[in-house]
């Protein structure tokens, strides 16, 4: 009469791209991490995360807050973040708030961000001569 239901336990999986990877990978809001985190995907965090992050793109939403370092080939923030910041592009939204050192190759701030701390391009390492000038 009753039939006994079997459970099964669902297990996300990141989706797969055409290329062979995965697309993205996402910290929902009400989650929270302590440690360090590395992704070869891309990255959404809207939860609070105490720890470094290494990825290849990160999302970071209003209501998120990262204590530590970020290093990524691009970052779109709009939460928190204490800790340094080393990408090659990077936006910052208005809602976004940095406590730390930004390292970048391209920088698109919105007005009423806020920053609190260096703003440092990267650029090329001059190369010294042999005849002891400075070369660009």
């Amino acid at each position: 009469m009753f039939s006994k239901k079997q459970e099964t336990a669902y297990v996300p999986q990141a989706s797969a791209s055409p290329m062979g990877g995965s697309t993205f990978s996402v910290l929902g809001a009400d989650l929270a991490i302590k440690g360090n985190l590395t992704a070869r995907a891309d990255l959404h965090v809207d939860g609070t995360v105490e720890g470094d992050i290494t990825c290849a793109a990160l999302v970071q939403g209003e209501s998120s807050v990262v204590t530590g370092a970020i290093v990524a080939e691009s970052a779109r923030l709009a939460g928190t973040v204490r800790g340094s910041i080393s990408v090659n592009a990077l936006v910052i939204l208005k809602s976004a708030r940095i406590e730390g050192d930004v390292t970048y190759d391209a920088l698109t701030i919105e007005q009423g961000a806020r920053v609190d701390g260096r703003l440092t391009p990267r650029a090329v390492e001059p190369k010294l001569s042999i005849a002891g000038g400075i070369e660009s």
